[in-house]
């Protein structure tokens, strides 16, 4: 039976970016150095493939601290944590690593800078994200305030609409993002933004490739996890951008292929944290049914490289 042509258009980049990469190598490296169980608070990253492969490998992923046994390493989350948590392994006298990407550790630092200057935070990001829950935890509660949207701001009560900066999880959509930001500025004229946008390059990568494909598809499939949150940005792009239709799958199982019935042409991207084997097992099933023409649209060229703790690579 002949199968049905399909122009598959590859997003580049798509997948893994240097901080997902890095977290995961912290692992496999405590893991080598230390060995099994090392402890990991919160998802490494947020992929179930990478987190059963890693506790497949000896590591034990916990929500709190207090899950963890005193005597093991543990490691923090790709996402960062509120800075209650490395004062509570110190003051246990446990080995902790910590594997936050350095693009949110800048954000991390951007607003206790602003703090330090007198000036309370905004913060454009999602309620109960673990990078949002981390970030807010780097000063006293009341310290930053969280916005999700632009209607949000009109409720802002703020203790000097003169002192304010605002940072933002570096994960989000680049359009929404603007809105929130444009809607700040009009109604606090003094508040001060970072020094450098706070929306990672990664986010801003595979959102601008998803954009200039948007165009070409029937369809977006978008490989990544439903806790993710730039994997399901890059859903919401797809859709803005005039894709008749976008799905977030895990796996190749997580096909739809009734909603896929009668496209000439389907997009492929990944979420940051997201691995390449899952986008080459959604390539297989795709070719498994329709006679397959691959093109690649690619946006930009990623050489990030994040280096590991020094503690990580010396000998035990």
């Amino acid at each position: 039976m002949t199968k049905p042509p399909l122009t598959l258009y590859l997003a580049a980049p798509r997948g893994f970016c240097a901080g997902v990469d890095r977290a995961i190598k912290i692992v496999e490296m405590a893991l080598e150095k230390w060995g099994a169980p090392v402890y990991v608070r919160h998802e490494i990253v947020h992929n179930k493939f990478v987190v059963d492969s890693l506790r497949d490998q000896g590591a034990v992923f916990v929500e709190e601290l207090d899950e963890c046994p005193p005597d093991r390493p543990v490691i923090f989350s790709a996402h960062g944590v509120p800075k209650s948590v490395p004062a509570e392994a110190a003051a246990r006298e446990m080995i902790y690593v910590d594997a936050t990407c350095p693009l949110v550790s800048k954000v991390h630092i951007e607003a206790e800078r602003h703090s330090d200057a007198g000036l309370q935070i905004v913060m454009i990001g999602h309620a109960g994200h673990p990078e949002t829950v981390g970030t807010m935890g780097q000063l006293p509660q009341g310290e930053v305030l969280l916005v999700e949207t632009v209607e949000d701001v009109a409720d802002l009560d703020v203790r000097d609409a003169e002192k304010l900066a605002y940072v933002t999880q570096t994960t989000l959509s680049i359009d929404d993002t603007v809105e929130i930001v444009e809607a700040l500025k009009a109604r606090f004229p003094a508040i001060v933004g970072p020094h450098k946008e706070d929306i990672c390059y990664a986010t801003t990568n595979r959102q601008e490739a998803v954009k200039a494909m948007a165009g070409k598809i029937d369809a977006m499939l978008v490989v990544g996890a439903p806790n993710s949150s730039n994997s399901r940005r890059l859903v919401e792009v797809a859709s803005r951008q005039g894709c008749g239709y976008a799905q977030l799958v895990q796996r190749a199982t997580d096909i739809d292929w009734r909603a896929l019935d009668g496209i000439r042409s389907i997009g492929i991207t990944a979420g940051a944290s997201a691995p390449e084997l899952l986008v080459e097992e959604v390539i297989d099933a795709l070719k498994a049914r329709y006679d397959v023409t691959i093109e690649t649209v690619e946006t930009a060229k990623e050489n990030v490289e994040f280096k590991v703790p020094r503690m990580l690579r010396v000998p035990a």
